[in-house]
């Protein structure tokens, strides 16, 4: 049997117009009412409250709390549970208190290594000096030799033709050979010849391509030094001759001047062979009936050449003798 809700002796009933914008107040001043309601909700001690059904009682206390019964509670609650959570503010969603708050500026990122402002790099090629006169090319390396120009004629000239009979008067054995020029470096022999022999007895090898003129004069220099010194000094006839460099197209070491050898107009003696075998080869210290042989033929070539230079003249020459017939004022010779 349902009882009657039993109203406070020391309250008198209140309109429930008024109470309404009340609760409202005190539900936006205070987030959690509850402890409020309870305490609104505590019966007096005057006056007996009957005991709820046990089915009815959560809502016969929570409309203690609000007030008497009226037909008009359940919309009345729908009413401040919607404006509670209107007035409210929502709740941040969970990742967001998890991230720190953006600044009021955005940071510009900083660039991606691969992104990087590059910075200014040297030309792919590099700016070339102004060449010197020197090195402006092959045509101003080599200093100008009227000998350059010098080209074969039609007809052999009459003293190349004299140079050959001598020759085979004296017992040599040669060829002739084409012409050998080069404008660009400037090299040239119009009338050369290869020497096989520098007599009837004196081999050379290999055979040196040389200008006749220059040919003659290492043939009568062997038959008319190299040999009378070899039989002076080792009892023995001269039997050949090993040539380091006849002709080549090449200026001097270290020069701009074109060498000798550019013009076949130079021989270089790198040894001697006896006709017992025995071999003299030119270096800084040959043994010493060697070394007394080679200063025999070096001093006696200062006059029949006009320019020679072997051991202790400089580096390149340490292991060779250079004759040649450079043509040069006054008929003046430079032994070294």
């Amino acid at each position: 049997m349902d009882q009657p809700l039993t109203q406070r002796a020391d309250q008198p009933l209140r309109p429930r117009g008024k109470r309404q914008p009340r609760a409202r107040a005190r539900q936006h001043l205070a987030p959690n009412p509850a402890p409020q309601k309870t305490q609104d909700a505590r019966p007096s001690a005057d006056v007996p409250v009957p005991e709820p059904r046990p089915a009815d009682a959560p809502k016969t206390q929570e409309r203690n709390t609000e007030g008497p019964k009226s037909g008009g509670a359940p919309d009345l609650l729908k009413d401040e549970e919607a404006h509670q959570k209107s007035q409210t503010p929502p709740e941040p969603p969970a990742k967001t208190e998890s991230e720190p708050e953006p600044p009021a500026v955005v940071p510009t990122p900083a660039p991606k290594p691969g992104t990087t402002t590059p910075e200014p790099q040297p030309p792919t090629v590099a700016p070339q000096p102004t060449p010197k006169p020197a090195d402006a090319g092959d045509e101003e390396k080599m200093l100008p030799d009227p000998r350059s120009a010098d080209l074969p004629a039609d007809k052999m000239p009459a003293e190349e033709v004299a140079c050959r009979e001598r020759l085979k008067t004296l017992g040599v054995e040669f060829e002739d050979h084409k012409a050998e020029s080069n404008p660009e470096i400037g090299c040239s022999i119009p009338y050369p010849i290869v020497l096989k022999s520098l007599g009837k007895s004196i081999a050379i090898a290999p055979g040196a391509e040389l200008n006749c003129p220059m040919a003659e004069a290492a043939v009568r220099f062997a038959a008319d030094v190299i040999q009378p010194a070899a039989k002076a000094e080792f009892g023995a006839d001269l039997k050949s001759i090993s040539q380091a460099s006849a002709f080549v197209c090449r200026p001097r070491n270290g020069t701009r001047k074109l060498s000798e050898h550019a013009f076949g107009n130079a021989l270089d003696i790198a040894s001697f062979t006896l006709s017992d075998g025995k071999t003299i080869e030119v270096g800084p210290a040959p043994p010493e009936k060697d070394g007394k042989f080679l200063d025999a033929v070096r001093k006696a070539a200062c006059g029949p050449f006009k320019t020679v230079l072997g051991p202790g003249a400089d580096a390149d020459h340490a292991l060779h003798f250079h004759f040649d017939l450079e043509p040069r004022r006054h008929g003046g010779t430079f032994c070294q």
